[in-house]
């Protein structure tokens, strides 16, 4: 069985990983050439990783490490002429993104719902279906407010591009930029499909907290999101293992339908970059590169 790869895009690029291998591929914008470079793996919870649900909090934490790591060496390679945040730039303006994105889709939903005299006592499963609705209204509307960015849109096909090569490799066909257009820009492992898996069980999960009061509710919420977290990286792995079951197809969709948000068609240019950092990860296995990478210029 092919081992499974995965990545995400980054600024002018993609990052792909293929088990300990990790490359990102850049499109230098001063001269169109396409960079490549090695990311060292840094997994540190490879024991907690055979245990079930504990694993998914962990892994969730190499992730976003990792894609941290990968959007800061996409922008060296991108814009090397443009002043870079330092590690700690970086880290603080995650920290301040992880308060926003609590505040808009965590204790807001939680207020405005609160603020409904008719739920604020009621059923508790009642309460947090209002709740989870408007917070899934308020990702919507935010996914379409941003995908109609410019910047945002060229990250957005740059991680359509990444669905069509992953696409391109499980189905063993010769990695060309010919082979990967054919393929959809929706993939069932994606991490917008992990989202709307987290909203979902977040609504479960959190009705198990009852009905108390506000600060109760929002203290209730942040130390159960580790759980949710948890249950929903289970989900995603057997969604993943057993996608070939018509149940399981129509359990993902709602996750494939949020992916139209945030994956557009990517032009040739860019289906070249993902091949490349793909490429990079099959090195190792001269079995599975069946073609040289798809880059004009030589990787660097």
């Amino acid at each position: 069985m092919k081992p499974p790869v995965g990545g995400q895009a980054v600024i002018e690029g993609v990052m792909m990983q293929n088990g300990d291998r990790i490359a990102v591929a850049v499109r230098r914008q001063s001269d169109n050439e396409i960079l490549v470079r090695n990311l060292p793996a840094r997994s540190r919870f490879q024991r907690i990783d055979r245990i079930p649900f504990l694993r998914g909090l962990f892994r969730l934490y190499d992730m976003l490490s990792l894609g941290l790591r990968a959007l800061n060496l996409s922008t060296h390679l991108a814009f090397p002429e443009e002043e870079q945040l330092g590690r700690s730039g970086t880290f603080f303006t995650f920290l301040f993104a992880i308060a926003v994105a609590v505040g808009a889709f965590i204790v807001l939903p939680l207020y405005l719902t609160h603020s409904i005299s008719g739920l604020r006592l009621g059923n508790s499963v009642l309460f947090n279906l209002v709740e989870g609705f408007i917070r899934l209204a308020f990702f919507f509307l935010y996914l379409v407010v941003i995908s109609r960015m410019k910047e945002i849109h060229r990250v957005f096909q740059y991680h359509g591009a990444e669905h069509k090569v992953v696409y391109t490799y499980e189905a063993d066909e010769p990695l060309t930029v010919e082979n990967a257009k054919k393929h959809t820009t929706l993939h069932p492992r994606c991490g917008t499909a992990f989202l709307m898996t987290v909203f979902v069980i977040a609504i479960l999960i959190f009705s198990l907290a009852g009905n108390p009061t506000l600060w109760v509710k929002i203290v209730s919420r942040l130390l159960l999101l580790p759980v949710v977290a948890g249950v929903s990286y289970e989900a995603l792995r057997f969604t993943a293992r057993n996608y070939d079951r018509w149940g399981v197809r129509l359990l993902a969709q709602p996750g494939l339908a949020l992916q139209r948000l945030t994956t557009a068609e990517p032009t040739d240019e860019m289906l070249e970059v993902a091949l490349a950092a793909l490429n990079r990860t099959l090195v190792d296995n001269p079995a599975e590169r069946r073609v040289p990478a798809p880059a004009p210029a030589a990787s660097k």
